[in-house]
């Protein structure tokens, strides 16, 4: 299958934006960084609620951290439930909260696929968990400025997310 990328941008949000939000100064961001163990169910989700715990102290908006939350949340729940094994880094700036999500696992055969609300290869045993109903990559799309998957079978994918603070 080789390796696949999808990249998105919400409608008005400046790409050269995102690319500085990357890019800016050690002395001006915040780093958060967890480590992620596939099929450990009783820990997903920790490093979502560590950036939000994180972000909610530096006064970001509601909003803004509701976004954050439901967006890593979700990227951290599909580490748990498709990869051996993960980590979940947020860089939080004055312009933005930039998140990368990396795993190692399958991978995704079709982004373009898994990006389509309800699909989803989760096993009937996780979907009785309440997890795997093939909407984590939908909701983050939906809650976030910029997203980008890159995604190699059969040695993992890397998730890319910024939402913008200005």
């Amino acid at each position: 299958m080789g390796a696949s990328e999808f990249i998105w941008t919400r409608e008005g949000v400046d790409a050269e934006k995102i690319k500085g939000c990357k890019q800016q100064g050690e002395e001006e961001a915040v780093e958060i960084g967890r480590a992620i163990r596939g099929g450990d169910f009783a820990n997903a989700g920790a490093g979502a609620s560590e950036i939000k715990r994180v972000i909610k102290k530096l006064a970001i908006t509601p909003q803004i951290v509701r976004r954050v939350a439901v967006s890593s949340f979700e990227a951290e729940v599909n580490v748990t439930v498709y990869a051996e094994e993960g980590t979940i880094d947020a860089r939080v700036t004055p312009s933005c909260i930039y998140v990368v999500v990396k795993d190692r696992g399958p991978g995704i055969p079709d982004i373009e696929q898994a990006m389509q609300p309800g699909w989803t290869t989760a096993t009937p045993e996780v979907r009785e968990m309440g997890f795997g109903a093939g909407l984590g990559l939908p909701n983050i799309r939906s809650n976030v400025d910029y997203l980008k998957i890159s995604s190699e079978v059969g040695e993992g994918t890397v998730l890319e997310f910024a939402i913008m603070l200005e």
